[in-house]
This record gives C-alpha cells, sequence and structure tokens, in this order.
C-alpha cells in the first residue's frame, strides 16, 4: 500500500514540489546530457522546437544550445507525436512502445478528417513505400522533399493531405524526425534511425508511463496522467494498483496526488525554491504536463499565456511555483535582454526575487551563445 500523506501542502507547495521533480531546482539526482534529462523526463513537449532546446536547457546546468541540437542530430534524443497528436522530445528506445500504446487511439480520432482529406489506408501504406523507397537511396529528406515524391506518385500533398500522410507513417512507426536542417528536421526510416526499441505488452507499459510520469511531473493526480497521454481512464487506475506501492499519496482538499517518494520527503522539511525564480519556455512541461493547470497558473490570469486561448504559450516567469508573468527577449547579440511582463504590476519583484531573475536571465542568453 502506498504511504498517504493527508493535508499537508498548499497551492505553491505543490507548485515547489513539481519544480523539485521536474528537475528545475537541481535537488536530487542530476542528469548529465540531454539523453539523461529526457529519459528522466519521459517525455517533454516539443511542438515549438526553440521552446524545447531551451526547457532541456533550463533544466540541465552548463548545457548549450549547440549541444541538444547535437543529441537530437545523433539520435539520443528524438522528436516525434507519442501522444495526442503533439511533438514531444522522448528518449529513441521508448518512442516505439508509446506508439503501440497510443497510435491507433489516435488515428481512429482523426478519421473523419483523413475521409475528408480522401485519405486511405491503401494510400498511406502507398506513401510508407514511397518515402522509404526515397530514403533508402537518397538518405534523410525535408518534408517538402517527400511531398514531391508523393505529388509525383500521383498522391496529393495540398490542403493538409500531405501533412497528416506524414504524421501517420511517423505515429504507425514507419518514420521518424532526425537529423536537423537548420531549424527544420529531416525524415528519416524508423528503423534506421532508432534500430533497438524496447518492446513491452501493453499492460506492462501502461504501469512503467505511468510510474515514470508520476516520478518526473508529481504531485499529479491519476487524471492529468490520462489526459497527457490519452490513455483510458480505466486503464490508467489499473495500472495504479500495479505501482502504488513505489509512490506516495498527498491527499489535498480531497484530491489525491502522487510523486516519488524522494519528492515527498520534502514535506517534512523545508520544501526547496521558496525563493527561486526561473524562466520557463513556452510550452513547458511544468504548465502543458497536466489537465488542472490551477495549481500554478491563477485562472484568472490563463488568457495572459495563452491569449484569446489561441493554443500558443507564451514564455513564463514563475517563482517559488507559481506562473506570475510572461517574458520576451528584447534586442539582439550584445544588447539582447530579458523583459518580464509580470500579471500584477502592483507586486513587483523584489530585491532577492530581481537578483534571481538576472541570473536566470543570465542563464538563458548564455545558452543561446555555446
Amino acid at each position: 500500500m502506498a504511504a498517504l500523506v493527508r493535508n499537508r501542502g498548499d497551492r505553491r507547495v505543490l507548485g515547489r514540489l513539481r519544480l523539485v521533480s521536474q528537475g528545475l531546482l537541481g535537488v536530487g539526482e542530476r542528469p548529465d546530457s540531454p539523453a539523461d534529462l529526457v529519459r528522466r523526463m519521459t517525455a517533454m513537449q516539443a511542438q515549438d522546437l526553440q521552446a524545447a532546446l531551451w526547457a532541456v536547457g533550463v533544466r540541465l546546468p552548463g548545457s548549450g544550445v549547440s549541444s541538444v541540437r547535437a543529441a537530437l542530430d545523433a539520435g539520443t534524443i528524438v522528436r516525434s507525436w507519442p501522444m495526442r497528436g503533439t511533438l514531444h522530445l522522448v528518449a529513441p528506445e521508448d518512442l516505439g512502445w508509446m506508439l503501440e500504446l497510443t497510435a491507433d487511439r489516435l488515428t481512429k480520432g482523426i478519421a473523419a478528417r483523413h475521409r475528408e482529406l480522401g485519405i486511405t489506408w491503401a494510400d498511406v501504406e502507398k506513401c510508407r513505400d514511397l518515402a522509404l523507397d526515397h530514403l533508402s537511396s537518397a538518405g534523410p529528406a525535408s518534408r517538402t522533399d517527400l511531398f514531391g515524391v508523393f505529388d509525383a506518385a500521383g498522391q496529393p500533398t495540398q490542403g493538409q493531405r500531405g501533412v497528416h500522410i506524414l504524421g501517420t507513417l511517423c505515429r504507425h512507426g514507419w518514420l521518424v524526425q532526425g537529423p536537423l536542417a537548420g531549424n527544420q528536421q529531416l525524415l528519416v526510416a524508423f528503423d534506421q534511425w532508432i534500430p533497438e526499441s524496447r518492446r513491452l505488452d501493453r499492460k506492462e507499459a501502461v504501469a512503467e508511463w505511468l510510474l515514470r510520469y508520476f516520478r518526473s511531473h508529481g504531485p499529479a493526480t491519476v487524471r492529468d496522467f490520462a489526459w497527457w497521454t490519452q490513455i483510458p481512464l480505466t486503464e490508467v487506475r489499473s495500472a495504479l494498483a500495479e505501482i502504488r506501492t513505489e509512490l506516495v499519496e498527498l491527499e489535498v482538499d480531497g484530491t489525491g496526488y502522487w510523486m516519488s517518494p524522494e519528492t515527498a520527503a520534502l514535506l517534512d522539511g523545508r520544501v526547496p525554491g521558496g525563493r527561486s525564480v526561473l524562466l520557463l519556455p513556452g510550452f513547458d512541461e511544468f504548465l502543458l504536463g497536466y489537465t488542472d493547470r490551477s495549481l500554478v497558473l491563477p485562472p484568472e490570469h490563463a488568457n495572459l499565456v495563452v491569449p484569446g486561448g489561441n493554443g500558443v504559450f507564451k514564455k513564463t516567469v514563475v517563482a517559488a511555483g507559481e506562473v506570475i508573468g510572461t517574458w520576451a527577449v528584447a534586442g539582439k547579440g550584445q544588447r539582447a535582454a530579458v523583459v518580464p511582463e509580470l500579471f500584477d504590476d502592483d507586486r513587483p519583484l523584489g530585491p532577492g526575487a530581481h537578483a534571481a531573475f538576472d541570473k536566470a536571465s543570465r542563464r538563458y542568453l548564455e545558452f543561446l551563445a555555446t
């Protein structure tokens, strides 16, 4: 039976515990490479490439943008669609079994759109063969290159048809994004880019994913994970029964939040991060890794992070585990500076927080320069 700790956390403490579990405070075991960091996080939101690079960098002291890009070029981390039809960074050996869990459900969910676009399974198989033949002779190819191959073979790519076909080929493990060409990734054959993949049966896979999620994202709820992966809640609850003895449940206001024993142990003393100020990228897991974001982002300020609910998340300033504003970069080169836009102008950063903000700003600019 899992240990249960009742009513020992409030909104801010839960946010700070998440900072710890997500590796944002440098507490506990420290990864020594982008690959180790991504493997520990299990999956990291990556629909915006530049944001994804900094999401790794902010959790990996001393790293530079070149080292994260090099990991993508070497295939020690990969960027694909393991869940929710959204790009994530994952460890290469994990991508195959993740796709096996999620691809069919997503394919069914977009079946109506494929009918609108005139995409049949025979079309997908034909494009698969065309793509693999082209890659075997020409090597890594851009999306534009493959679209040209498809169009020439009578498979039109206009009107999002090509994008949906490529997405399907990637979700089903025939293609994967590989090395970078500037700020775009080239497509490669999955089996050549990832020659060794773990194989897990479905029950084992859901249990492992759930355990790793709570260890890297906790405190979090079962519903958070079910939303994050789109795995049915009934399966998630069954998996929890298998792994609950390896976790600790924190009950706050009638809701159960799960986390690793190491993270829960911090409740016995002063939870770290009370004076922390972090500059997180847009789409960061600290905010997007949960269906309920109100623990760290007051609902009245949500529209300032995602203006108009347009799905584009701004970069966030996080102080003591709570989102208190957004930030942007003004100027270029030596004149570049990080500029905050706090939600509450009547509550400016105090001297200690201002110093922490300046330190975080320097770290970000150094990351971009190395």
